[in-house]
């Protein structure tokens, strides 16, 4: 076998000639068809393109890691809810508030809010405290705890 006599592979194989009049059989359009997009010089279409209407990649959902499966989301009680659901004198615990129904999950922790007015005398013991709900306990004569 001699390299002249090799099969001509498809990185060999030499390029089409179009474009040199009408006897080469590929003349006037340059088997580029008649007219539209594709036809024009330097026309180049991303393979993604789809004719003006809204792509495929921009129709489906985003994917991918995020953050928001890892968020500390706590279960919130306001002030009223411990002023309606609880003696003078008593003690608010996560166990308690869960046991009673007032909050359905416990969530990462227990968050009190200082919605609404508190009139009794508690000890809360929970994951955190908004500012404006410790001033209140306090003020009623109660204590907060930090679990």
């Amino acid at each position: 076998m001699k390299l002249e006599n090799l099969p001509k592979s498809k990185e060999t194989k030499s390029r089409k000639i179009v474009g040199r009049g009408p006897g080469s059989g590929m003349g006037k359009t340059s088997t580029h068809g008649e007219k539209g997009q594709k036809s024009r010089s330097g026309a180049s279409i991303s393979a993604w393109f789809q004719g003006g209407q809204s792509p495929l990649y921009r129709r489906l959902p985003k994917r991918g890691f995020n953050n928001k499966r890892f968020e500390t989301k706590y279960a919130c009680i306001n002030l009223s809810d411990l002023n309606t659901y609880f003696n003078d004198g008593d003690e608010v615990s996560p166990e308690i508030l869960k046991e009673r129904g007032i909050i359905k999950k416990q969530l990462s922790g227990i968050k009190v809010l200082a919605n609404g007015k508190l009139e009794k005398k508690l000890t809360v013991k929970a994951n955190r405290f908004s500012n404006a709900a410790i001033t209140a306990i306090e003020a009623a004569g109660g204590k907060t705890e930090v679990i």
